[in-house]
């Protein structure tokens, strides 16, 4: 729950940014309307005083035309589509960090139902197109201020064409479930193995409220839940001490959670970094005790000169081939959509 919501005139002309605006008040948190359509006053002393404001705000905006070109965004979906920009959460390895520019206020964006149908032309004829909406932010974390996400739930289950993906770190989905999405909505849920959820993930549900978020919305509506497709996204995967024993619990754990038949994928993501967000989280998380050690990494570098911090050959060797062989051993039918 942000201590203040800011709104750009611009938001306030929007319909849907009204309906942000009573979802603000419905919760009696503090609103200001700025005076024009920039966002200021969020520049603390230092990095850290930065962030804490940053984090305790949501500022309701227009997004920009360029929010209108959508961005391949493989090997997650075919496109993102992005209903905000920065995390409620305070994840210490967190991705968007160096990625987005400026302090990390959660931008969310008023003109929803244009970003929406703005997605049809990006549709291909043959196929189905699947858009990404959790690239910069946990949908579900805002939502309960926001109502973007069954927004979007209710407009692509009326688009044969199309399919929409998110995860969350976040547990809050009895909303969601009566929603009319036909299947076309896959509900993700991040998790990771217990030493990693309860110290690096800040602010976020436990692991086991987690779990049995992704049971109600796996579980048939007749059964009282949401009857989505389901995913797992297994991330950041990390070789923690007794990292095999650790994940073998979780795995256990979510096996004895989906103990019923469901439309389930995995998505397995190690854990990376560039030395742009290693300066960042570095500031905002002094204390952490994230391995940041480069010397035990390999480089990765991108076609754009871009450097990434990846795990050593033969340790991504290894974690591959354990969570391979534990994934189809308990979930054979449930298909490994990718390793990265």
């Amino acid at each position: 729950m942000p201590k203040r919501v800011l709104f750009t005139p611009d938001a306030l002309e929007e319909p849907f940014g009204q309906q942000i605006l009573a979802r603000a008040e419905a919760h009696q948190l503090e609103v200001e309307v700025l005076k024009n359509n920039r966002i200021t006053g969020l520049r603390g002393a230092d990095e850290r005083e930065t962030y804490r404001r940053a984090k305790n705000t949501l500022a309701v905006v227009k997004a920009p035309a360029g929010a209108l070109r959508l961005q391949p965004t493989p090997p997650s979906a075919d496109w993102q589509m992005n209903l905000a920009e920065g995390c409620p959460a305070h994840c210490q390895y967190c991705y968007l960090a160096g990625s987005l520019q400026g302090p990390p206020v959660v931008r969310v964006f008023a003109n929803l139902p244009q970003l929406l149908q703005n997605t049809a032309q990006y549709e291909q004829p043959g196929r189905l197109t699947s858009f990404e909406v959790s690239c910069y932010t946990d949908v579900l974390g805002i939502e309960h201020l926001t109502g973007s996400l069954a927004e979007c739930v209710r407009y692509f289950g009326t688009r044969e064409g199309a399919r929409l993906r998110f995860v969350s770190k976040y547990n809050q989905v009895e909303p969601l479930l009566a929603l009319p999405h036909h299947g076309h909505t896959r509900a993700r849920i991040s998790l990771n193995a217990e030493p990693v959820a309860s110290r690096l993930e800040g602010g976020t549900a436990s692991v086991s409220a987690r779990l049995l978020a992704l049971r109600q919305l796996a579980l048939p509506q007749e059964q009282g839940g949401g009857g989505y497709p389901v995913g797992v996204v297994l991330a950041p995967i990390m070789p923690i001490p007794n990292w095999r024993q650790h994940y073998t619990d979780l795995l256990d754990r979510l096996q004895n959670t989906l103990d019923f038949p469901c439309d389930l994928t995995v998505e397995f993501i190690s854990h990376r970094f560039t030395p742009g967000s290693k300066d960042v989280l570095l500031q905002w998380y002094p204390n952490t005790s994230l391995d940041f050690d480069e010397a035990t990494r390999a480089v990765k570098r991108n076609k754009f000169g871009g450097t990434k911090y990846v795990y050593q050959p033969e340790d991504m060797r290894a974690l591959k081939q354990f969570f391979y062989a534990e994934w189809q051993r308990r979930f054979p039918q449930a298909p490994i959509l990718y390793w990265t």
